[in-house]
This record gives structure tokens, C-alpha cells and sequence, in this order.
């Protein structure tokens, strides 16, 4: 084995891999015995298409070319974008949202000329039209309707809508039924009960986050298709209920966490009365960002399929009547909220430390799983993929955290015995969010050059109960940042990390940790920080309608908004950050607008610290485009060799500004 120094190993693991095998396969669906789901095309302009797996167990294929982008943009991230059903004598019909004009298309890609055709009209001048979680009922498709009605991101209103399939509303908005009113502020679509007789769904308002509080809403369907009386059923303004759906016997399942965790219960349609059906301090849930997300699948036979688990969930089979579960047996040690299921089998998204997410089948009877759908194969060789180890550390007060340590990691390299790795420490977006470790090709991109990566579960991530995600209200950018340099430290001092050679990075709510770490400690010798929240007051004026208010709960009231914005932002702490960063920026990002950025580098304008500032046309919250994610994964192992003093002429010499 060669010796060479940290950061230098060279690596199969280029940016351009990375990036072309990133994303995951999402929004899983059966149409009859089919499966189908949504998978990522970073290399076509980072667009989405939709994959059909027949029946006799071929390969699945994409059936909608580019540029078709089944991605819908509701709330800015999305939600369940598509919809089928099988159509006797003629093949599958599927509805879906077409991400660049907004509008819900019906195909049948049996049909001797398919071609998508539009449903819904284009959104007006000075208005916006967007269409999520939708199902198909008799000749109509109902979903949620977002619609706005004004400039701000908060001129909006949102109600459950009947879409006819007939395409007479592609001209004309009044051909589309509005279901509901327009009193509560969020909602996901409808789940419609095995008789067609009831639909339920789950509402929220501000200043509550999904993870909050939540109702579950219940109404009669009545013979001409409107709803009637409905009335709520289950949650409130301090139980968060993630999911909602239909046992084969009537009774509803709903997912919440009255009891500190989420569990899945039964509920009474008529009294609301709720039965726990596997009491555990374990999350049977998660946040509900986006509508559709199913964290569990009612069976034919009575079962039910779960996703369970501290931390990271797993695929389990639960008896709802004796509380028996039986967990998938295989490699899988992740599981993504998208379960689907048709006749005795489960399809699920999964993945682990060897292997990247993919399309995952469990046959409930035999119990063999097996992997139905994968993203492209991964040619470099497993012995350069990083080997994590899930850890929990001690903060302030005593209390845990939740991290997984990725040492750096070669089949052929080590270093000096003397050398100590540097490490970068990653913060997840959300705040309310959670990172398992599952193989990931950014993580191995930097442990395979001899760089070490820890991703920190900070207080206020899901996954460990409501308690654990509680630890950040009204102390975002305190205990995140305590919690990040908590392990951060722990790994200098214990001979894991090179003390002098720690770095800090973060995307979304993990670039505000980011950047408030540097503007908080002298610990991190720089920071990456992408499409960031840097300035608490105009996050809250700026951002989209479903975070407008998010603040409230992780900093404190409007009241009191001023004074933490002058004791936590990192644009007004700009003169106590002096090391070195990166910030990356989407000059289309509705929710972390280019504006947060720009205030930054002005703040810090002729500071002589030294940066470099890449904003990236095209792109919104998130990354998509396989050669904006290249320049971002170099631009950052250039910093990092500029920084911890190492050479790496593989990659372009990243300018650091310092006027």
C-alpha cells in the first residue's frame, strides 16, 4: 500500500460520476401489477421522468423523453406528481405535472400515438397555477390545487380540486371543481376510503410546520361528487399526524405522534378514536415536506407495510391486530418515504452503505425481496466506497448526538502515521430533517481523496421523537452549531481529526449552520456554505408561503425577530467571520433567494476575508444539473486544498477573492 498524504490520494471517484449517478428514485406507484415511479436525469438539465417496469418483470424504462419533467413545483418542493390507473382494453392512463409550465398532463403510453395532452389551463399573467398528490376518481383526477393570487410568495390559497379528465379544463379554469374552501393554509391530497363513500386528508395553517400539528379531516363524497360535512377527526395544534390512509375494512390508519414518537393507529371514522397498533419509542413517521409521502402501505390480506426505526427507518410488516412486526429481511439500511404496494407485494425505496438508493420488492408471503429498479451502475470498484460508522456523541449539558463518521478510506493509499486526516463536518438541510448513512458518491468523492466526512443528526433532526426535534425550537443557530462543533471536537481530541484541519459545510438550513458556525467559533479552518439562509428577518420576508413562518418556531416570535436576527444571523455577524469559504448559489432558488447570498458578500465586502462566490443560472433550491453539481464538488476540494495545504492540480485552482 503506497503512503501519500491526506487529501492528495488520487481517486476513481471523479466529480463527474458524482454527479451524473446523484438523486434517487422517488414517488413509487402500482398501476395493476405494474410499478412505477419518478428517477432523475442529472445529465438532461437535471429533469425527472417517469419509469414503467411491467409486468413480466423487465427492466424498467423511461417513458417520457426529454423534455418532459415530471416534477411538480407546489410549495417550491414539490410532492406526489403523478397518478394512473389501468384502463381496461387499453392500457395504463396516467396523469402527471409537467414541471415547465405547471400543468397536469393525462398519457396513455399504449395508446398507438401516445402523446401527452394538457388538463388544466397555463397559469395566468401574474398568476400561478400548481397541482399535487392527485388520484384518479371516475372521469376526474382530484388533487391539490395551489394557486396565486398576487407577487408575494404569500398571495396563495390552496383547496382540494376535481380535475376533469376530458381535458375541457386545459382552456378553461372554471371547468375545474373546487372541492373545499380555502380556510386552512396547506393540505394534501385526498385519500379516498375502499367504498368510495369518504375522503380524508390532513390540513395545517400557520404559524405551525407539518411536524407541529396537523388534522386529519374527514368528509362524506356524495353521489355528484362534492364533499360534505367535514369535520376533524384526529390531531390539533400539537400533534403532528404524517399520513393518512385506508385499512380494506374501512377503519382509517393515521400516523402520529400524540405519544412523543410516531406510531400508526387505528382510527374510528365515526368516533375519531384512535388505537395505538405497535406502541414504541420508535418513528413509524417523518416530516411531512411534501404531499404524498407514505411512510406506511395498508396490505390486501389485513397487514400493513411500515417504515420504523431510531434514526434511520426500515421496511417492516405489521399485524394490526396482534401488534406482531416483522422486519424485511436483506441489506437495506435506509428506507424512503415512498411505499407502494399491489396484492401481496411491497415496492419501497432503499439503500445502505454498499449500495445507492434503488427499487426494492418484498413478496409478503414468501418474504424474498429483491432490488426491481436501479439507477445507472456505479463502475468504481466497492473498496473505494467509504465505510460509515454511526456514533452518538455528547454535547452540552450531557446531552446526545446523533452523527455518522466516514474516516477517510483507499483499497491502495494510507497516510504518515503521523499525519492526522482533515475532516468536513456536514449539516443537513431542513432543520427538521435527518441523514442516514447510505452510500453516497459526494461523501465518497472526498473520502477516497483522503478527506473525512461526519453528517450530524444536531438537535432539532427527526428520527430520535418529537422530544429530540424539539432541542431547536427557538435555538436555531445555538444548539445546531453547539452539536456540530460538539462532535467536531470530539473527534479532534480523541485522534480522529486533525484539529487544525476542520471544516464545516452545509446546504439550505445546514448553509445557515454553517455560516453561523464560522461567525460564532474559530474552531473550522473554512466552510462550503450552499444556497444558504444567512439573514433571519429576510428569510421571513422572502422566502416561499410554506416556510414564510418556519422562523417563528426555530428563532422566536415576530416580536423578538430582530434581536435574535442580531445575535444569530450571519449577515449581521459578518465581522466575526474571518477563515476562508465557499458560497454557492441558485440564482432561481425561491426559497433561499440569491438576495440572503448577496447581503453576505456585502456585509463582508472589503473585510480581506477570503471567498469565493459561484452562483449557478438555472438552478433552484437544490442542485439538479449534473455540470453545475461538477464545478460545485471541485470548487470545494479546491478550497479545501487551498486551505488544509495540500496540492490537487486535478481540479481547477478555485479564486479566492478578498476585496
Amino acid at each position: 500500500m503506497g503512503e501519500q498524504p491526506y487529501g492528495t490520494w488520487p481517486s476513481p471517484v471523479d466529480a463527474a460520476l458524482a454527479a451524473c449517478l446523484d438523486g434517487r428514485p422517488e414517488y413509487l406507484g402500482t398501476i395493476g401489477p405494474e410499478v412505477w415511479w419518478t428517477e432523475p436525469r442529472p445529465a438532461e438539465g437535471g429533469r425527472r421522468t417517469l419509469v414503467r417496469r411491467p409486468a413480466d418483470g423487465g427492466p424498467g424504462v423511461s417513458v417520457l423523453p426529454a423534455p418532459w419533467n415530471v416534477r411538480s413545483a407546489f410549495t417550491e418542493y414539490g410532492g406526489m406528481p403523478w397518478a394512473g390507473a389501468e384502463r381496461p382494453g387499453s392500457g395504463p392512463l396516467v396523469v402527471f405535472v409537467h414541471h415547465a409550465d405547471q400543468r397536469l398532463y393525462a398519457y396513455e403510453p399504449d395508446a398507438d400515438e401516445p402523446a401527452p395532452r394538457p388538463l388544466t389551463p397555463l397559469s395566468p399573467v401574474g398568476g400561478g397555477l400548481r397541482w399535487v398528490d392527485p388520484v384518479l376518481r371516475g372521469d376526474e383526477v382530484w388533487c391539490v390545487l395551489e394557486e396565486f393570487t398576487g407577487p408575494a410568495p404569500t398571495d396563495v390559497r390552496r383547496v382540494l380540486a376535481a380535475v376533469p379528465l376530458d381535458g375541457s379544463a386545459a382552456g378553461d379554469r372554471s371547468r375545474v371543481r373546487e372541492l373545499t374552501d380555502d380556510r386552512h393554509r396547506f393540505a394534501t391530497g385526498p385519500r379516498l376510503s375502499p367504498d368510495g363513500r369518504y375522503a380524508a386528508w390532513l390540513v395545517w395553517d400557520h404559524p405551525r410546520m407539518p411536524w407541529d400539528g396537523t388534522e386529519v379531516l374527514l368528509a362524506e363524497v356524495r353521489a355528484d361528487g362534492t364533499l360534505a360535512g367535514a369535520r376533524t377527526l384526529l390531531g390539533g395544534p400539537e400533534e403532528a399526524v404524517a399520513q393518512v390512509d385506508w385499512m380494506p375494512d374501512g377503519s382509517l390508519l393515521a400516523v402520529s405522534d400524540r405519544s412523543g414518537w410516531w406510531n400508526p393507529y387505528r382510527v374510528d371514522p365515526d368516533t375519531g378514536g384512535a388505537v395505538n397498533l405497535c406502541p414504541r419509542e420508535e418513528e413509524f413517521g417523518g416530516p411531512l415536506w411534501k404531499p404524498g409521502l407514505r411512510w406506511l402501505a395498508p396490505l390486501p390480506d389485513g397487514l400493513v407495510a411500515v417504515l420504523h426505526g431510531r434514526g434511520s427507518p426500515v421496511l417492516g410488516v405489521l399485524d394490526p391486530e396482534t401488534g406482531d412486526l416483522v422486519d424485511a429481511a436483506g441489506p437495506w439500511t435506509a428506507w424512503q418515504p415512498a411505499l407502494a404496494v399491489h396484492g401481496s407485494s411491497v415496492y419501497g425505496v432503499a439503500a445502505s452503505p454498499r449500495s445507492a438508493h434503488e427499487v426494492v420488492e418484498l413478496d409478503t408471503e414468501s418474504g424474498h425481496a429483491r432490488v426491481v429498479g436501479a439507477a445507472a451502475a456505479d463502475p468504481v470498484d466497492p473498496a473505494y466506497h467509504p465505510e460509515p460508522q454511526t456514533r452518538t456523541f455528547l454535547g452540552p449539558d450531557d446531552r446526545e448526538i446523533h452523527a455518522h463518521v466516514y474516516p477517510p478510506h483507499h483499497p491502495a493509499r494510507r497516510a504518515p502515521a503521523e499525519e492526522l486526516p482533515p475532516y468536513a463536518v456536514w449539516a443537513h438541510g431542513g432543520p427538521t430533517e435527518h441523514v442516514s448513512p447510505v452510500l453516497d458518491l459526494h461523501i465518497a468523492y472526498f473520502t477516497s481523496r483522503g478527506i473525512g466526512v461526519v453528517e450530524v443528526n444536531y438537535g432539532g433532526s427527526t428520527g430520535y421523537g418529537r422530544a429530540y426535534r424539539e432541542r431547536l425550537r427557538e435555538q436555531w443557530g445555538v444548539v445546531d452549531v453547539e452539536d456540530c462543533a460538539a462532535v467536531a471536537r470530539a473527534l479532534a481530541a480523541e485522534g480522529t481529526a486533525d484539529p487544525d484541519r476542520l471544516a464545516i459545510r452545509g446546504g439550505s438550513a445546514g448553509g445557515w449552520t454553517a455560516a453561523a458556525s464560522l461567525a460564532s467559533t474559530s474552531l473550522y479552518a473554512c466552510a462550503a456554505i450552499r444556497y444558504p439562509v444567512l439573514d433571519l428577518r429576510g428569510f421571513a420576508e422572502e422566502t416561499h408561503d410554506l416556510e414564510s413562518r418556519y422562523v417563528e418556531g426555530l428563532a422566536g416570535p415576530p416580536q423578538t425577530l430582530a434581536v435574535r436576527c442580531r445575535e444569530r444571523s450571519p449577515v449581521a455577524r459578518a465581522d466575526r467571520i474571518t477563515a476562508p469559504f465557499l458560497l454557492l448559489q441558485g440564482l432561481d432558488d425561491a426559497v433561499c433567494p440569491p438576495a440572503q447570498a448577496e447581503r453576505l458578500l456585502s456585509a463582508l465586502r472589503g473585510r480581506g476575508v477570503p471567498h469565493a462566490y459561484l452562483a449557478f443560472e438555472g438552478e433552484g433550491h437544490g442542485f439538479r444539473r449534473a455540470d453545475t453539481m461538477v464545478r460545485a464538488l471541485e470548487a470545494e476540494l479546491s478550497l479545501y486544498a487551498q486551505v488544509f495545504g495540500f496540492d490537487r492540480p486535478d481540479v481547477p485552482r478555485l479564486h479566492l477573492e478578498t476585496g
